[in-house]
């Protein structure tokens, strides 16, 4: 059975922080349906209209991502979230790509809660994910790349008991490995936040994120969770 935590030095430095966690098996992660592809683009427009002219860095939940990035030593403007770097990619072009039925439905809730979603398959995690700060030995492929790297000491990373890295910066960016695909049938899926509104959001998002899955790639089983400081793992 799949498992994710937050570990005790992450909550301790951190201890604002919401996540929500979808663990679901038997998926199917098919072309994306009209009806998603609909969907997915009245949220682009929705979201290009609410935000207008307004600088992404003013967004609360984006303003949280960049004090939490600065907080373990990262420059938030040369390493973005990847919520922010979604919507900057969405204000400035005007369109994102549709690249599949698990990417388009996380990149649609994160466009419209401006929260990171990532789905992570578990084809390859070896006793589940801790999101904890890294030591610098552990191994990390990038998207794109077939040469290992180690993430940064004190950086925050997703990381399995064999010290694969699946996410880097916390929500950076994912690894080669973990990246969802045809053969896609187990997720982690994750969205998290450390501003004010933090709970409300994440869990609605969740909501959001479950529906999306039950109907366009139809797992066979899920179970969910709101995690925090006092309930730190799934």
């Amino acid at each position: 059975m799949a498992r994710f935590s937050y570990d005790s030095a992450i909550l301790q430095s951190f201890p604002a922080v919401v996540g929500g966690v979808i663990h679901a098996s038997g998926i199917t992660n098919a072309p994306t349906h009209p009806d998603l592809a609909e969907a997915f683009e009245a949220e682009q427009a929705a979201v290009r209209a609410r935000i207008g002219d307004r600088p992404l860095s003013e967004l609360p939940t984006l303003a949280a991502w960049r004090r939490i990035f600065r907080g373990f030593g990262v420059d938030p403007t040369q390493y973005r979230s990847a919520a922010e770097a979604l919507l900057r990619r969405l204000t400035k072009q005007g369109a994102l790509p549709s690249i599949g039925t698990l990417v388009d439905l996380a990149n649609l809730v994160s466009i419209r809660y401006a929260l990171p979603v990532a789905v992570f398959d578990q084809r390859s995690v070896i006793g589940g994910m801790t999101v904890r700060f890294a030591r610098g030995d552990e191994r990390w492929t990038d998207l794109g790349s077939s040469a290992a790297d180690h993430p940064a000491p004190g950086e925050v990373i997703f990381v399995d008991e064999a010290d694969v890295v699946s996410a880097r910066r916390w929500c950076w960016r994912q690894s080669a490995a973990s990246a969802v695909g045809p053969a896609t049938i187990e997720i982690l899926v994750t969205v998290e936040g450390h501003h004010e509104t933090a709970t409300t959001d994440v869990v609605r998002a969740l909501g959001d994120l479950e529906s999306l899955l039950a109907t366009f790639a139809t797992p066979t089983a899920a179970r969910t969770a709101v995690l925090s400081a006092d309930r730190p793992s799934l």
